[in-house]
Parts: C-alpha cells; structure tokens; sequence
C-alpha cells in the first residue's frame, strides 16, 4: 500500500510517501519538506503566531495535495515538540485539520522515543542486543533504551538543538560563557536520566538517529549519504568531543562550509553538538552508529504492524 507521512516537526514539516507492506521495509517513493522553523514563531508567550500558524496550514494543504497526486491511500500526521508545548498547540491544529481535512496527531515525547527505537531496533535487528538511542530534534532529545521492540524506557528532554540556540545563544559565533552555561545546563538535564536508563543494563549498541548527528558524523569524516543507506557510519567519543569545542568557536557560516552541512541547519549545530557530546559522554558511549531510519519510519512500521493479518492457515487450504 502507499502511505504518506505527514512530520510536523521543530524545525522541517516533511511529507514523506512510501510503498509499504507489512514485512517489508518501506520503499521511498516521493518527499517534499520545508524548513519552517516553528520554535522560531513562537512568541514570550510561547504561542505559535499567526504568520507562523498560516505558513503550517499552507504546507498542510499542500501536502494533503500532493498526497492524492501521488495516490496515497492512507496520510499518517503527526506533531512533536513545537506545537506539542505551544500555549496554543491544540488550537492551532483544530484550525489546521478543518482547513485541510486531517487529523493531525500529537505525538508525546515518549511515544516519540519509542516510535524512533522501533526503527532503530527494526534496522539493526535482534543481534544488537540491548540498544541505546538517541535523537536530537529541533526541540527535544530523546532517549530510549531496550532489548526488544518496545523499550524498557524511553524519555524525552527539552534539549533540540534549535531551542537551545534561540535561547542560550545570542551571538555568532556564541561567546564561551554562553557556551559554558549551556553545557553545564544541558549535562544537568541529562545526567537525571542516566540512572533510570543504565538500570536496565549496559548497550550492547549505542545508536544516534537524527539530521544533527548525521551532520555531525559527516564532519567528523564518515562517508556522504550519496554512498547509499547501507554504508556503516559511525560516530566515536573522541571525534565528537573535539568537535564540539570547535564548532562553538565557528559562525553558522563558516559551519556551514563543512562537509554535509547545510546553511538552514548551520545556525544550531553548535548546540546540537553540546548536546551530542554530553550524551555520549554521560552515557560512556565509544561509538554511536548512525541510523538512516528514525521517527517517520518507526510511524509507518508501527502502523502497518496494526494491518489485519498474520500467522494462520492458507487460503484454500483445511484446517
């Protein structure tokens, strides 16, 4: 069947249609996404403002177009972080969905942890063992960690790099005191989870998710995504460290001059880059393999996982 993916996300709103089947890995079959940035329309107030709120139903309207171009028979929407923790996030999505004739769902961010592990954990597959991921959105970290499908915990904290750097950062490049309060705040933040996390067990398989760590691993050297999906990437501890002290000394143009970095993401991968550092350090993670699955396909597989079908005996056959 075809299905869109409709990813209301912090910083991109991204449709996303794949052929899919349940048992099958979902097929790309078209994407069309814009950076819209909606931490950065959101008011003191924390409400979405209405330039903001507009640009959203444009998008949607769009999408739910080309969703029917593209002959989709299903529209899975969903929204995280922004809209998730804006004062008006339920009435801007009321107005969203008469608009354009969706029901738009928002996601916590514990189901966005857990939706994200089980594309992690369908990815790697059963011979990872106990699995420990993160992903750095526009607004969120999320945590999760497990031996099967569902984690045994999964956890969401305030740390995307795009709302750390609108509100930490007010130069370009930041000046070291703004660096070193947010990096004393974003461990802070982190190591609470550490415990509830590592009770469980120790990783036998650390993996990061996400465009901020894709980026980050990119300039770290691993090879371009123009290599394909199935090129093993990964991540080390010492890489990231070092990397995150340089970034904080660049300008969101120079950052944007390294390798797989685009402009609209330069600006916060400063933050990103904190936040990565202290996950893996707090979590005494050596390497993190990235992971080309993330929330929008644990969506999918989560709903074709509630498909009828299954195990039973063949048509035309007796029992």
């Amino acid at each position: 069947m075809r299905l869109g993916v409709l990813d209301i996300g912090s910083n991109t709103v991204h449709l996303l249609v794949v052929d899919a089947h349940r048992g099958a890995r979902p097929i790309p079959a078209y994407s069309h996404k814009v950076a819209l940035r909606l931490t950065e329309h959101l008011d003191q107030d924390n409400r979405l403002g209405e330039r903001g709120i507009g640009l959203l139903g444009d998008f949607v309207e769009e999408a739910v177009g080309i969703a029917e171009d593209k002959g989709v028979e299903d529209v899975l929407a969903f929204a995280t972080s922004a809209v998730r923790e804006a004062a008006n996030g339920e009435a801007v999505l009321a107005e969203v969905n008469d608009r354009c004739g969706l029901h738009i769902q928002v996601l916590s961010g514990r189901d966005e942890a857990r939706m994200t592990f089980l594309a992690v954990r369908r990815w790697f597959g059963w011979s990872s063992g106990r699995m420990l991921a993160f992903d750095i959105g526009g607004g969120s970290l999320e945590i999760a960690a497990g031996v099967d499908e569902e984690p045994d915990v999964a956890a969401s904290l305030p740390l995307g790099a795009g709302r750390l750097t609108r509100d930490w950062f007010t130069g370009d490049p930041p000046s070291a005191d703004e660096v070193r309060r947010l990096r004393k705040h974003v461990r802070a933040e982190i190591a609470r989870t550490v415990g509830g996390v590592v009770r469980y067990g120790v990783p036998d398989r650390a993996v990061a998710t996400s465009k901020t760590f894709k980026q980050l691993a990119r300039i770290a050297g691993v090879a371009p995504a123009g290599e394909g999906l199935y090129v093993s990437r990964s991540l080390t501890r010492q890489d990231m460290a070092e990397w995150a002290v340089k970034l904080t000394t660049m300008s969101a143009t120079e950052r944007a001059t390294l390798p797989g970095v685009s402009e609209g993401r330069a600006m916060q991968l400063a933050a990103g880059a904190l936040v990565a550092d202290a996950a893996m350090d707090l979590f005494e993670v050596e390497r993190l393999d990235v992971c080309p699955w993330a929330l929008r396909e644990g969506v999918i597989l989560h709903r074709l996982d509630l498909l009828p079908g299954g195990f039973g005996p063949a048509a035309g056959t007796q029992g």
